[in-house]
């Protein structure tokens, strides 16, 4: 079914269960705007399924169906198979975190009788495209007795919302004869907060009384952003887009779309004669550095706690564990856009409603930082998806020299394992709203779960 129209073969039940499937997708995505709020979600959805947490278990067998997590934000799942875990294993990857703007440690100020939260952008963001949209505060305040307390300011119908302002067309002149990514400066992406004074207060009496209300709700203080972590993030609810329903636009498509599908087949696909695996990272947007991007250590950790749990604690059946693991790189895909074909290769791009989408490379300009995958590989996968009636097309992000763009792909494969770039197509990418198809969403579900139950 390769680059054919994935929608010609959806009626009936099989149109209501697409249709119900991102329903649940919604619910997701609009649910899960931080990495944190992403893992929280999983784990609950595991535990629906029958999964226990790793410390729960003093031995595994075929059959145990095991979660673990790192930091709050990584997550993965695994279904024990009746393989040995050092022959391999079958890995569905993707990230959960999202392009955003995040607060400074010292954040809070006074301007002009407002109050303002100041920021730091997250990821690749069109700076332009954050101004006058209505936003929301997600996040964790660590206080230093220990506890934490969750933030989220925006998305109940009756909270406020904050903003970025700008300036009318009126007095942008100079503004408007930048070039694109300085006409909003990183600088200028600070958050509206409160007009409000408090009664009584002479001296940023705005600030002091944003200072109030977050006691109130939150009971914390200002020093304590700076162990905080809030990010903001798009206010509202995923919905579907186009008089048709066809399309789903929200925040976080870029990866979540793709997490959400891989955690979905693992939970449902069920055992499979080799062990399986959902692995959500953060961090790919800005690299996969860190703790909790896939350059940590922390899944080759788990991999070797897999085997100690079941009897085999020796290096080298990690080491074959990884060697022999396959896994698709769940990551999305730059859909080509009727408005503006010419930066794309049409023979060698992504289209909405063409089913999931193989990318053999990303990298840029002459494939620099690109995993490349195997011809050998990429048959076994084309010869899984044809079997199992899966819609899929291949594609490049944009033309030569003009385009380019990284995955966790390369990392993994630094283990010697096979990878390839498999996800779903998305239109406006790293914009607040995305946009993909409901129908590409679907075929993605069933195409990880065709992968993991059948590449050898």
């Amino acid at each position: 079914m390769y680059g054919k129209n994935a929608w010609n073969k959806y009626t009936g039940e099989k149109l209501d269960a697409l249709m119900q499937f991102n329903e649940e997708y919604k619910e997701f995505i609009s649910k899960c705007k931080t990495e944190r709020e992403c893992v929280e979600y999983s784990i609950e959805l595991c535990k629906k399924y029958g999964f226990k947490e790793i410390s729960e278990y003093k031995k595994l067998k075929a059959g145990d169906k095991v979660y673990a997590t790192n930091k709050n934000r990584n997550i993965c799942a695994f279904i024990i198979g009746d393989e040995k875990i050092e022959d391999g294993i079958n890995v569905l990857g993707a990230h959960i975190d999202s392009p955003r703007i995040d607060l400074k440690q010292n954040p809070l100020y006074e301007k002009t009788d407002m109050a303002l939260l100041d920021t730091h952008y997250y990821g690749g963001i069109v700076k332009y495209q954050w101004v006058t949209h209505m936003l929301a505060m997600h996040g964790v305040v660590c206080k230093m007795d220990g506890t934490s307390v969750n933030v989220v300011i925006g998305e109940d119908e009756n909270d406020p919302v904050v903003c970025i302002t700008d300036l009318l067309p009126h007095l942008a002149a100079d503004k408007n004869n930048k070039p694109g990514n300085k006409v909003i400066e990183g600088e200028d992406l600070d958050i509206t907060i409160g007009h409000m004074p408090l009664e009584g207060e002479e001296k940023n009496a705005v600030k002091a009384h944003a200072l109030k209300l977050l006691k109130e709700k939150y009971n914390i203080e200002e020093e304590d952003f700076v162990s905080a972590e809030i990010e903001i993030v798009p206010a509202g609810k995923a919905r579907d887009l186009g008089i048709d329903r066809s399309m789903v636009i929200g925040y976080g498509h870029d990866d979540r779309v793709c997490a959400y599908t891989s955690l979905r087949a693992l939970l449902d696909a069920g055992k499979c004669s080799r062990t399986t695996c959902t692995f959500l990272v953060d961090k790919e947007e800005i690299g996969s550095v860190g703790a909790t991007g896939a350059q940590s250590k922390w899944f080759e950790n788990t991999i070797a706690e897999l085997n100690a749990l079941m009897g085999n604690d020796s290096n080298i059946a990690t080491r074959r564990a990884l060697t022999n693991t396959r896994m698709l790189s769940s990551d999305v895909s730059a859909a080509v856009d009727p408005l503006y074909q010419s930066v794309f290769e049409v023979k060698n791009a992504a289209y909405l409603g063409k089913g999931i989408c193989i990318n053999k490379y990303t990298g840029a300009r002459g494939k620099s930082g690109c995993n490349d995958a195997s011809p050998e590989y990429l048959a076994q996968i084309r010869s899984i998806f044809d079997s199992n009636d899966i819609n899929y097309q291949t594609a490049e992000l944009g033309k030569v020299d003009i385009g380019g763009g990284g995955t966790i792909a390369y990392i993994l494969g630094n283990y010697n394992m096979e990878v390839v770039d498999a996800g779903i197509a998305v239109l406006s990418m790293h914009a607040p709203n995305e946009v993909v198809s409901k129908v590409d969403v679907y075929e993605a579900y069933l195409a990880y779960m065709a992968f993991i139950k059948n590449v050898k």
